[in-house]
């Protein structure tokens, strides 16, 4: 009863995690959107609740992991699903780090450039969105992972290339005189799009553990 007690805790908590990682892709969504337009007051406030969310998804994964080794639960399957929490704790802290260096480094964005970085954030952001209801399949219908998964490369193949379109045009299309200036924009255009491929790698990982767990 006991044991039962715990694996019921720490489903919840896992469930919480997973949480914190999609509303930390919707806030970095609206933030970056918001950074663009303009809107200063409710891109802070999108920082400040970002950062909420990643400090209670690290808080939410060492009670995961304490529980995980104190009390002995799932140990044949503990090391994969250590590192599925690793993962996935990676993308809302690198979510935060780059909203965070927008608002330290202060981007002179074109105009021009608005939609495709909206549009960059939003396939980063659904990428990120479709890993978690995967990674909710691995606790409760294993057989399910394949098919959610399939959504996590798509959005990261699209991202891969409107961020390549995003610094063709940045560096053959543009009237930017400063080379300082098109290497900014890379960098935070490389910045949202990587978020899609931390995406991938939490897939990757899913899509292994699926089939280490049908052995």
């Amino acid at each position: 009863m006991i044991l039962f007690k715990h694996a019921k805790k720490s489903i919840e908590l896992i469930d919480g995690f997973l949480n914190s990682i999609d509303q930390g892709a919707l806030i970095f969504k609206e933030g970056v959107k918001n950074y663009l337009l303009g809107n200063r007051e409710s891109f802070l406030d999108n920082l400040k609740t970002l950062s909420n969310l990643e400090t209670e998804a690290d808080i939410t994964r060492r009670k995961i992991e304490n529980i995980l080794y104190t009390q002995s639960l799932m140990p044949q399957l503990r090391g994969d699903i250590l590192r599925l929490l690793e993962e996935l704790d990676n993308i809302i802290d690198m979510a935060k780090k780059s909203l965070f260096q927008f608002d330290v480094e202060v981007p002179t964005i074109p105009p021009a450039l608005n939609q495709d970085l909206i549009k960059l954030t939003e396939l980063s952001c659904s990428a990120i969105e479709s890993v978690v209801p995967a990674a909710r399949a691995y606790f409760r219908s294993p057989e399910d992972i394949k098919e959610k998964l399939h959504r996590v490369y798509l959005y990261e193949s699209e991202a891969d290339k409107l961020a390549d379109a995003i610094k063709r045009k940045v560096f053959q299309e543009l009237p930017i005189a400063r080379l300082s200036e098109k290497f900014h924009l890379r960098y935070f255009t490389l910045h949202i799009e990587t978020l899609s491929d931390a995406a991938q790698t939490a897939a990757d990982l899913l899509s292994i553990m699926a089939i280490n767990r049908s052995i």
